[in-house]
């Protein structure tokens, strides 16, 4: 068995979708996760923002506008308007639940996972009909029945253990060898829909390849590779032929979207190879990732955007230590705060964390709790692996730089957002 990956960007429109029929050709034994089309998933975060708001009329035009273009994608890939029952049926519960939803603030991340669910729903229902349609026999499979999370949404990590029987069931004694599957979602201990964190789809892939002692798996991306820096941002960046698993995990952690930072780990147990390959053109090799590699001879560069500094201090000047850090960081995954860079001195701890729905609730516990917090919001933090004296020079100076880390080969900035 391998499992192969398919991101938003690879089936934003029809033509992804064939190409992805062209990309699977004659394989056999393939498990297919597909993400979201194009950006459904971000039209899905209004409907749920309208939601919040009560905005009944906005969640409807937003669910209209996705019907209309999940429409178009169909029409185009069977040549002229056609209804899919189960494509329909998807959209009729979407409009309900958007329609006839009493949405309470406490149940903010239960409701998201709900309706953002619904894009994978979506897109692996059609791509599923089409392979079908285009004679590729193959089975859909609902991953809320075979992946089994902790009680927890928004970012829920899979149970492997509890999910092996659901999902090598779900498999065994198919009619088909290929089986079509959503990424980023499962389903909690009590049945309701459950996410795995933005860009969770690579996750699933990593823990579908676990389960199904796959021999490797394949992420299609937009790129020809893992390059070492955000095209889009740096210019000059070149593609990375080989990774082991050890600097991918320490990449992701950084924030680097070569691939979801829980999806190595799955494979790692196992030994699993990663490709990263090029959706356009399936002849060029792309990127392997493995336990070993070849060291990496350029510097890396990851940018993390939306970031929020926060420094916090005893109000009595006492130490931070060991006892007051477990205060603060209780109190922050109490608020699902992530934290991505921490800076101490005897009385201040700095810490850079993601911007998210509760960090104003977080600050307002912390300072209860005895602590003065001073937020600086507006945040980046950049990471250079590798740096140069160059490099340095560029980007960690100057008066924008709020807070920096070095070692002998890393350097990691907390900058005002260029």
């Amino acid at each position: 068995m391998k499992v192969y990956k398919f991101g938003g960007a690879s089936v934003r429109n029809a033509d992804g979708v064939r190409n992805l029929h062209k990309i699977i050709g004659d394989e056999q034994h393939l498990f297919v996760i597909v993400s979201a089309m194009g950006k459904t998933t971000n039209a899905l975060e209004r409907v749920f923002g309208a939601m919040q708001r009560a905005d009944r009329a906005a969640a409807a035009e937003e669910i209209a506008a996705l019907r209309d273009y999940h429409a178009a994608i169909v029409a185009d890939l069977w040549h002229g308007p056609v209804r899919l029952e189960r494509v329909e049926t998807l959209f009729a519960e979407l409009e309900r639940t958007a329609a006839e939803a009493v949405f309470r603030a406490e149940d903010a991340e239960l409701w998201y996972d709900r309706i953002v669910a619904y894009g994978e729903l979506l897109s692996t229902t059609i791509v599923s009909e089409y392979l079908n349609h285009a004679g590729l026999r193959n089975r859909w499979i609902d991953m809320r029945r075979c992946f089994l999370t902790e009680q927890r949404h928004k970012d829920a990590a899979v149970d492997i253990e509890a999910s092996t029987p659901l999902l090598r069931s779900a498999v065994a004694g198919a009619d088909a060898t290929v089986f079509v599957g959503q990424g980023f979602i499962g389903a909690a201990p009590d049945g309701t829909t459950t996410t795995l964190g933005r860009e969770g789809s690579d996750y699933s892939a990593a823990v579908a390849a676990h389960i199904l002692d796959a021999e490797s798996m394949a992420v299609w991306k937009d790129v020809d590779g893992v390059l070492n820096a955000d095209p889009k941002i740096f210019s000059d960046a070149v593609k990375i032929a080989e990774l082991n698993y050890l600097d991918t995990i320490e990449l992701a952690y950084s924030g680097a979207q070569i691939i979801h930072p829980k999806t190595i780990k799955p494979l790692q147990n196992k030994n699993i190879p990663l490709y990263v390959r090029p959706f356009g053109d399936k002849r060029k090799p792309g990127t392997v990732i493995r336990a070993v590699s070849a060291p990496v001879d350029v510097p890396i560069l990851i940018l993390k955007r939306d970031q929020v500094l926060l420094t916090i201090r005893s109000r009595d000047f006492s130490f931070v230590l060991e006892e007051k850090f477990g205060s603060i960081f209780s109190l922050l995954e109490r608020f699902r705060i992530k934290t991505n860079l921490i800076h101490n001195s005897a009385v201040n701890l700095s810490l850079c964390v993601d911007d998210s729905w509760h960090i104003d609730e977080a600050i307002a516990a912390l300072r209860e709790a005895g602590f003065d917090v001073m937020k600086s919001g507006d945040m980046e933090l950049l990471t250079i692996r590798g740096y140069t004296d160059e490099l340095w020079r560029r980007y960690a100076r100057g008066p924008q730089v709020f807070v920096r880390q070095a070692t002998q080969s890393t350097v990691r900035v907390v900058r005002r957002r260029g």
